[in-house]
């Protein structure tokens, strides 16, 4: 299976290296705007180098394109390779705009072309168990989440040219660290339906141009509540701490261990860390091969990808809603 990746910066190594393992499939270009970054690449994986996008797919028939571009190019990258034929797998978020979202959502319908998005923290083992455990129902009914994303963004990451930006990342800890955990908490609680927020900037004020503080009340289906609370203020990278509330107990998971807590208070380690490979930090889940290989494995077998245009876009609605509601003092209902 021929595949070009485009945009070779950061998040890139993961794609890379996961498809690299992947004995079906064969890298045979990569774009990047910048030579240099788009050359190394190239040579490292055997591949033709590009320095613009269209003109990949001007040369180039690739069975997939990964999207490992800055946000704001995401949608319309991904709805160019739809429309030339050509299945998508998308760097989080998928879009950035409710415009944009349904934008995506019509080419997957009339492309019939497989789209993902790269939610990977989907497939860590505690995830995966906990999940299992929800839909087993021995707790009772779930009533409320909360979750802490706690990481460090210093004033070197955003020395390049698109993050921290309004015009490019989009958004700052809600739509590029914790759109993760907002992805988990509506995949594990049930779907969004009313947000009220409020984002900040208090950590790098005069260096980058979005938020870096964000909390966010959700109220899922059922009348579930959860609330998020992230930062890229704290002193290090923390594992993401999420808690589910049961009738009869909780579940607990921090990072790729999974606990439960009986009525009583009692404590019990139900996963311990996997031995997942993880291509990038131990903080951002240890999902990528997965997925990948998850996502090939659907192409191959004409199986649908679960977390495609539209399941995966509802995360970012989420978000997008958060920035509404915190602009606006008001809730806003999805």
């Amino acid at each position: 299976m021929k595949v070009a990746v485009v945009g070779c910066g950061g998040v890139s190594t993961m794609h890379f290296r996961a498809l690299s393992e992947i004995p079906e499939t064969e890298i045979i270009a990569v774009a990047d705007i910048k030579p240099e970054r788009a050359d190394s690449a190239a040579k490292e994986y055997g591949a033709k180098a590009y320095y613009d996008f269209d003109e990949l797919l001007k040369n180039e028939k690739p069975d997939s394109i990964h999207i490992c571009t800055p946000h704001y190019l995401h949608t319309d990258m991904a709805v160019k390779a739809l429309e030339a034929g050509i299945n998508v797998l998308i760097e989080k978020p998928c879009s950035v705009s409710f415009d944009e979202i349904d934008k995506l959502h019509s080419a997957q319908e009339h492309s019939q072309k497989q789209v993902g998005i790269c939610f990977q923290n989907r497939y860590n083992s505690s995830v995966c168990r906990a999940k299992e455990f929800i839909a087993g129902g021995s707790l009772g009914a779930l009533k409320s989440i909360r979750a802490f994303v706690t990481w460090s963004r210093d004033e070197g990451y955003y020395s390049d040219d698109w993050h921290g930006t309004a015009d490019k990342e989009c958004g700052g800890v809600l739509i590029n660290q914790a759109i993760h955990t907002v992805d988990l908490i509506q995949y594990l609680g049930g779907k969004c339906k009313k947000v009220t927020a409020h984002v900040s900037n208090d950590h790098l004020k005069g260096i980058i141009e979005v938020e870096d503080n964000a909390s966010v009340l959700m109220e899922l289906e059922g009348c579930k509540t959860a609330m998020l609370y992230a930062t890229t203020a704290y002193a290090e990278n923390s594992e993401v701490f999420i808690e589910l509330s049961f009738e009869n107990g909780k579940l607990r998971l921090e990072g790729d261990t999974l606990y439960s807590i009986d009525a009583h208070g009692n404590i019990n380690k139900m996963q311990d860390k996997a031995e997942a490979v993880s291509h990038g930090k131990s903080y951002w889940g240890t999902g990528h091969s997965a997925l990948i290989n998850d996502y090939y494995d659907c192409i191959k077998n004409n199986k649908n990808f679960e977390i495609n245009a539209f399941e995966g876009s509802e995360a970012a609605k989420i978000v997008l809603a958060a920035y509404e509601s915190s602009k606006s003092g008001e809730s806003i209902r999805l």
